[in-house]
């Protein structure tokens, strides 16, 4: 397991009511499920719709149960942009 950041930007951090928060996790997908049930409702429909880049690399299609988290890592969770 991993200790590191993970930050919100958009309609991500409206919904977690935060612009950070600490993770602890080995996975994306463990990570994910953290935060989901630290912030139930809104995040859970928009985390769906996000693109995660894992310390600058993009995560692209790969499951997220296959993304390793590194310690003192930075997830970033970024919901579509109007205009981009």
């Amino acid at each position: 397991m991993a200790a590191g950041t993970i930050r919100y930007w958009a309609a991500a951090k409206a919904a977690a009511g935060t612009a950070e928060e600490p993770y602890a996790a080995a996975t994306l997908a463990e990570a994910l499920d953290a935060a989901r049930e630290r912030h139930p409702g809104e995040l859970s429909q928009v985390l769906r719709r996000c693109s995660f880049l894992i310390d600058g690399s993009p995560v692209g299609t790969r499951g997220h149960e296959t993304v390793r988290l590194a310690e003192g890592g930075t997830v970033e969770v970024l919901p579509p942009f109007a205009g981009g």
